[in-house]
């Protein structure tokens, strides 16, 4: 999972130079790190490997759907075959 860079004095002089005193600011800064703490954050690596692993997936699915493909041509030609010699 991914983490966080939170810089905190910076966030905490944001705030106060906004109006909220030093105990407000520290208390806001303090929740804000704790919930983003928990936040399941994605990562470009992530996704990244999210993405090779689905074209692994669609590469096996296509290979699969070309198999039937072909076998069923045979079956096609072999019935066909078939037919027009019993005629």
């Amino acid at each position: 999972m991914a983490t966080i860079t939170f810089d905190t004095y910076k966030f905490i002089s944001t705030l106060i130079e906004a109006g909220f005193d030093a105990k407000q600011a520290e208390a806001v800064s303090r929740a804000f790190k704790e919930a983003s703490g928990e936040a399941d954050l994605s990562t470009k690596q992530d996704l990244r490997e999210l993405e090779l692993r689905l074209e692994a997936k669609i590469n096996d699915i296509k290979f699969d759907l070309v198999k039937w493909i072909a076998g069923m041509l045979l079956a096609q030609a072999g019935l066909v075959a078939a037919l027009v010699k019993l005629l």
